[in-house]
């Protein structure tokens, strides 16, 4: 449920600018569980300024307001869609609400009556079992190509607290299909000048090696990135946002060329061996707290600051104004008058006097914002963006869950990254930071 004042938004002026199936368990809101112990109100708020309010919102939106000196793409190119629908209906307030429970066993409760395990949240339980049914086929002479089905790890450097989780979606784990999610998480250096790089890709879906091309970015991301290091994490320190954009750019192009390099040997299409490639970039020196993102492909990036989420994904910048020569889309008709036919789709054939052109690729991405004290930072693959966008109840739950002093231990975040919505089944890859 979307509750009143826990919408969601585009990025926050104060950044630098930037560039579903299953079992029935569910979450029971009808009133406490037998087994659990007795509820009791929270004691009153103190006054002053509340960071998460109590009260369920619903999302909204909020138009990034341009700065002077940013480009149309920087300031997010005007108001950007909601995230999710607003719902009519609102729960009771903070005060009047029960503890939550789980269906099918005894509720799990932290000392401030919020549930450590949900299994789910929207209209109903997803239809795929909640639990890992086949392993993926296994070949005895490339045991090192298995895929785990769910990875954890975490760290705390400088002034942020790291979580990061890879795990195999409900689909492919009925199916019995390795995990198309890579993920990775290193330190290059030591002490203050160390940088800490948290790696994600996706492979290409219905394709047979998808896993192994989302590790090879990762692999290939993190040499290039450790090679640097040192130069990367001084340029963050200094705050050289165009030298960095540019030579992250650069870093990712080669990583993902060698991807294509790969498909030649290989002898199959570059389509068919690709992956999106998403990496966040977490310098160790406490008095540093600007957060670097960069990368290509579908995935999200958002902030929970003061109780709300923003979602502050680098928006690509989109064509506007009157059609041009070879540019934007072609006039309805002829200059004579002449009415256009239609465009059936059908492909012109390549002529032998131009080069064929090269395929699609997705654009670059990149974005340095800097941290407040009590921020979280999540990013995450399409596989968790697509619902955190799509189903407000998973918006509020995790907020619930991480608008809180402390971040969760490893295993309450896998819990929280794994809380299901019925309609997204895909692998969820997650990178969480909290700021001291």
């Amino acid at each position: 449920m979307a509750s009143p004042g826990n919408r969601w938004s585009t990025s926050h002026p104060q950044d630098a600018p930037g560039d579903r199936k299953g079992s029935a368990d569910g979450v029971q809101r009808g009133g406490p569980s037998r087994r659990s112990a007795p509820w009791e109100p929270p004691p009153a708020d103190p006054p002053g300024p509340v960071t998460f309010p109590p009260g369920p919102k619903p999302p909204g939106l909020r138009a990034e307001e341009p700065r002077e000196g940013r480009t149309p793409e920087e300031a997010g190119a005007g108001v950007r869609p909601a995230v999710g629908a607003a719902r009519d209906s609102v729960r009771p307030s903070r005060d009047a609400a029960p503890p939550l429970t789980a269906r099918n066993g005894p509720p799990t409760l932290q000392s401030d009556d919020i549930p450590l395990v949900v299994a789910h949240v929207g209209s109903g339980p997803p239809t795929y079992d909640p639990e890992p049914i086949a392993l993926p086929v296994a070949d005895p002479d490339d045991l090192g190509g298995l895929v785990a089905d769910t990875v954890l790890d975490g760290a705390r450097y400088g002034a942020c607290t790291l979580r990061a989780a890879s795990v195999r979606g409900d689909s492919a784990r009925y199916r019995g299909e390795p995990r198309r999610d890579s993920l990775l998480t290193a330190r290059f250096g030591a002490g203050e000048d160390a940088l800490v790089l948290v790696a994600m890709a996706t492979g290409a879906r219905a394709t047979p090696g998808a896993h192994r091309a989302a590790a090879e970015a990762c692999e290939w991301i993190g040499r290039a990135v450790g090679r640097s290091h040192a130069r990367l994490a001084a340029d963050i320190r200094a705050a050289r946002r165009g030298d960095l954009k540019s030579g992250l750019h650069r870093l990712t192009d080669r990583s993902l060329g060698r991807l294509r390099a790969s498909a030649a040997e290989q002898g199959i299409e570059p389509e068919e061996y690709t992956a999106g490639l998403r990496c966040l970039l977490l310098p160790a020196d406490p008095r540093c707290r600007t957060r670097v993102f960069f990368g290509v492909g579908a995935g999200g990036l958002f902030r929970l600051r003061d109780g709300e989420w923003q979602d502050i994904e680098p928006r690509v910048a989109t064509t506007a104004g009157a059609p041009v020569m070879s540019f934007g889309s072609p006039p309805h008709e002829t200059p004579e008058g002449d009415r256009l036919t239609m465009d059936l789709g059908i492909a012109t054939p390549p002529s032998p006097y131009e080069p064929a052109l090269a395929p699609r690729r997705d654009p670059f991405r990149f974005r340095a914002s800097v941290a407040r004290p009590g921020d979280t930072l999540l990013l995450c693959t399409a596989g968790l963006a697509d619902p955190l966008r799509g189903e407000p109840d998973l918006a509020e739950h995790l907020t619930t869950r991480w608008a809180t002093a402390e971040p969760p231990g490893l295993a309450a975040f896998l819990a929280d990254t794994q809380v299901r919505v019925k309609g997204y089944a895909d692998d969820r890859t997650a990178a969480a930071v909290w700021e001291a």
